[in-house]
């Protein structure tokens, strides 16, 4: 199904400032692991940190089909950016809307969705990665506060952000840590609060202008207003942005092997070999029609998972889909238009080199490959 006029428009505008703002500096930003706070300035300002949070809660008002033509657009230009404005979105500005109280959504919320504070998520910790449920975080409640210790691993951008939605265990004894998936809890944290610790920063293969932080949490002091819902809905609050949150890796997913494909496609018909341009051998031709092939598909697992989502119908297994089929192909293709560009792709004076890199965490952050294919199959049974 063909994109509609407004969501035509979205992808239009987006796009452009893409092609001004970020392609042309990604390379840069990658080689100085820079963070690029003033483009994300210009992208928050087109409304892409809040895309489908209601205009009445200062959001773009649009829906997760928007958010997934505009996540491309972004991961396009330069993957790591694009994951700082997916999480923004999804999970922290769609647990928020779905979990928040009115008196959140308007201190925490409207802010976020405007661009004004950036949102981290903080579930997986170091011991426990796709087993959310296995957090020893703790939360324990102190008259009006609660007292968080603990320490969570892979938080994307969890030094640049002002605000994280953390999961950790409201249990008030040790003993209690055994009641498992009803024994955590959902907060709302300001990074600036006494006892937030950024304590490493990781160093990635790719993806170096967003950072990737391990944070600890020495006796970090959270009002009891910052509670979302209410003590034991952690785990529920935790899985149900994950949904949202895959159809954005899907189409980070795809942005990306749309600019290793681009790439190599410009490239094929400059480059001559054996007098003539490389496009026109077969064997690169039939490798770019299986890269074009694979990117259209995944696209369109994509679309019909954030279509069900807009329409308020179930679509764990369809997200879980888009997800897998697109973070697959992504390397598949980037591996492709590397290999078209010969060695030159091996370097990093071409956008591919880099585009290899960032593309491959795609399989493993919102839920592994191997997490998606036991939804899928629970789905089947």
């Amino acid at each position: 199904m063909p994109l509609s006029e407004d969501h035509r428009a979205v992808q239009d505008t987006v796009r452009a400032y893409v092609q001004d703002k970020i392609s042309p500096n990604a390379a840069r930003w990658d080689r100085e692991h820079h963070f690029p706070a003033a483009e994300l300035k210009g992208l928050a300002a087109l409304g892409c940190y809040g895309v489908a949070v209601p205009n009445e809660w200062d959001g773009a008002g649009l829906d997760y089909l928007a958010l997934a033509v505009i996540l491309e657009e972004i991961a396009a230009g330069d993957g790591g950016t694009s994951t700082i404005v997916s999480v923004n979105n999804c999970p922290v500005c769609s647990i928020l809307m779905a979990w928040g109280s009115a008196a959140q959504k308007e201190q925490w919320l409207m802010p976020l969705a405007r661009g004004d504070l950036l949102g981290a998520f903080c579930l997986t910790e170091p011991h426990a990665g796709s087993q959310a449920d296995a957090v020893t975080t703790s939360a324990v409640k102190r008259g009006d506060e609660y007292l968080l210790n603990g320490v969570k691993q892979f938080v994307t951008s969890g030094k640049n952000a002002n605000v994280a939605i953390v999961m950790a265990r409201t249990a008030a004894k040790d003993s209690d840590k055994s009641a498992g998936k009803r024994g955590i809890s959902a907060f709302i944290v300001p990074t600036d609060a006494p006892g937030y610790q950024v304590a490493r920063l990781e160093h990635k293969l790719g993806q170096h202008s967003s950072d990737t932080a391990q944070i600890r949490f020495d006796n970090c002091r959270i009002p009891q207003a910052n509670l979302l819902a209410d003590e034991g809905m952690g785990l529920k609050i935790a899985l149900s942005g994950l949904e949202g949150g895959r159809i954005g890796i899907a189409a980070q997913s795809i942005g990306m092997a749309r600019a290793a494909f681009d790439a190599a496609l410009a490239y094929s018909k400059e480059r001559v070999a054996f007098a003539k341009p490389i496009f026109e051998h077969q064997a690169v031709q039939f490798r770019l029609a299986e890269m074009a092939t694979q990117i259209e598909a995944a696209r369109q697992l994509l679309h019909h998972a954030a279509r069900l989502k807009d329409a308020g119908q179930p679509c764990l297994k369809e997200a879980a889909m888009a997800k897998l089929f697109a973070s697959e192909m992504a390397e598949r293709v980037c591996s492709a238009a590397l290999q078209t560009f010969g060695g030159y792709g091996y370097v990093s004076d071409f956008p591919v080199e880099r585009i290899v890199r960032d593309v491959r965490v795609c399989q493993i952050y919102e839920g592994t490959s191997d997490v998606q294919k036991i939804l899928i199959g629970r789905a089947l049974a």
